[in-house]
């Protein structure tokens, strides 16, 4: 009976992925996130939008700590992962980084060979046995980034030598190589072509059968096609959450309403 009890509690909480408490987030004495809290779901696609410099990127990297590399920004509140709090002094950022992965706006692979971008991460964090785990973790994240058929006869070839879409979809690869729980995708298909930007779309949708993924877009088209819910930022406060369907149709704040029909940003 206890069982059945801890079972029904659990399924309560499972796919609450990232739990953020009256987030604040400072730099100097600029105060850029004002009191957010959300619950990000796992397996789904989370939309963040909103005007330039509202606060959604500033957001997004406090999920997976990469404001801690800016002496100026001081985060306060709490972000849960899993139920545990990723701003607590025992855990370490480079293995929340290995959980939570982050693929960038501009496509940066490093100046290595396709196969090396990829296996980076597992060979840092000591995922792989032997060279033929190695491969079969290069070759799953290749596939899951959809580019294997690409590039499986040049593995050996750099990174750099791929067109813009092909790059970001091997730091996605690079990303999910690491076995990452959550994704957060800042922007990630502002410097690509429409050809480009559709595979990478197409691809954010596969990926949420596996993962949590956090997309910053400066699109709503983009934000409409992609996620399952959206949160509108403006001058740093988070407006509104909700189903992306209903945020887009029947907003519930003023604020959300004129900036989807192009009145505000």
């Amino acid at each position: 009976m206890d069982d059945m009890r801890i079972t029904e509690r659990h399924l309560d909480q499972k796919d609450i992925k990232i739990k953020a408490d009256n987030v604040q987030v400072f730099y100097g004495s600029s105060h850029a996130i004002k009191d957010v809290s959300v619950e990000i779901q796992d397996k789904t696609v989370t939309a963040f939008i909103g005007p330039s410099g509202c606060g959604k990127s500033t957001f997004l990297r406090c999920l997976n700590r990469m404001n801690d590399t800016i002496d100026i920004c001081r985060v306060e509140g709490q972000i849960l992962l899993d139920g545990e709090n990723i701003y607590d002094k025992k855990v370490d950022p480079v293995q929340l980084r290995a959980k939570v992965g982050m693929v960038f706006q501009k496509p940066n692979p490093f100046p290595k060979s396709i196969y090396d971008n990829v296996a980076y991460g597992p060979r840092i964090h000591g995922l792989a046995r032997n060279k033929a785990e190695l491969d079969e973790i290069v070759e799953k994240s290749l596939r899951r980034g959809a580019i294997w058929d690409e590039v499986k006869d040049r593995l050996d070839a750099p990174g750099t030598g791929l067109s813009g879409g092909q790059q970001q979809r091997l730091c996605i690869a690079r990303a999910v190589a690491t076995e990452p729980e959550v994704l957060l995708m800042d922007e990630p298909c502002s410097a690509l072509d429409p050809i480009a930007t559709a595979q990478v779309e197409e691809l954010i949708d596969e990926l949420r059968e596996q993962y949590s993924v956090v997309i910053v877009t400066h699109s709503m088209q983009q934000a409409a096609r992609v996620s399952q819910k959206t949160a509108f930022f403006h001058l740093g406060n988070l407006v509104e959450f909700g189903e992306t369907g209903q945020i887009f149709t029947n907003p519930v704040d003023s604020r959300t309403e004129s900036y989807i029909t192009g009145r505000i940003g």
